[in-house]
């Protein structure tokens, strides 16, 4: 079972059935790094080179949302769909996920930011398990941001995974009403609140499997650049859009001004 010791919210509510709190910046913002081999191949270099410039826009993202203060950021790196990638790029994104996890988790530690990663984590080596387990425990106890790892993750992984946890701490019973909130818990990401701004790079309009359950109120934003090249200016971009939308989770704008 796939749970995070000791951070899940005491506020943490479900979008379908409470209507949650809304400020102008979001409290958890989702992305899905897209089109680091497009922005490779546009300068005639391999997609690995794009990967690694990628890492960049990594460091950023991060910088940015401690300086915005958004408390939750999750990154959606490798989808349990990349293994049908070219073996030579997956060799790469995994020594990458090696060296990320050897030379910034300290960094990550020094800034009182809390690692956790998610996923289907059995596919992954040996070594990169025990580098998870040892960063996650490193930081376990920072708070001053979440900073949220997809590896090997799927949305449809995690529902199933999280009904197979249920069912076996619940029992099989069939007369037994599942309900949403204790399901919930079971899910990778049970421990932070739903995404509030969801944003995409690359220029593509899918979420393409990632948090599934958690996105079904969350603004979705796509911006055609390529995310090696993200920098403040588009992320302040994302964040005015988000700015000007009107959450009404259901309800009708008249609801919003009483």
């Amino acid at each position: 079972m796939i749970l995070v010791r000791g951070l899940v919210s005491q506020s943490k509510i479900s979008s379908t059935q409470v209507v949650p709190e809304v400020s102008a910046t979001p409290q958890h913002l989702a992305i899905v790094m897209d089109g680091n081999g497009r922005w490779a191949a546009k300068r005639h270099l391999p997609r690995t080179a794009g990967h690694l410039r990628g890492i960049g826009a990594v460091r950023r993202t991060v910088r940015y949302c401690g300086h915005k203060g958004i408390k939750y950021l999750t990154l959606f790196s490798f989808s349990s769909e990349n293994w049908r990638r070219p073996k030579d790029e997956v060799d790469l994104l995994m020594n990458l996920f090696v060296r990320s996890l050897q030379k910034e988790v300290k960094t990550l530690h020094k800034n009182n930011i809390c690692l956790k990663v998610i996923g289907d984590l059995s596919a992954f080596s040996s070594q990169i398990r025990e580098l998870i387990a040892k960063a996650e425990d490193l930081t376990k106890d920072n708070d001053s941001m979440y900073l949220t790892i997809a590896a090997n993750y799927g949305g449809r992984w995690d529902i199933l995974n999280a009904f197979q946890n249920y069912m076996k701490e619940q029992g099989v019973d069939p007369e037994r009403r599942v309900d949403e909130l204790d399901f919930d818990k079971y899910l990778s990401m049970s421990w932070a609140p739903e995404p509030d701004l969801f944003i995409r790079t690359g220029g593509e309009q899918r979420i393409s499997n990632f948090l599934i359950w958690q996105l079904a109120y969350t603004e979705l934003y796509f911006t055609p650049t390529y995310w090696p090249d993200i920098k403040d200016k588009h992320l302040d971009e994302a964040l005015a859009w988000y700015s000007t939308r009107e959450r009404r989770f259901g309800q009708t704008s008249a609801q919003l001004v009483k």
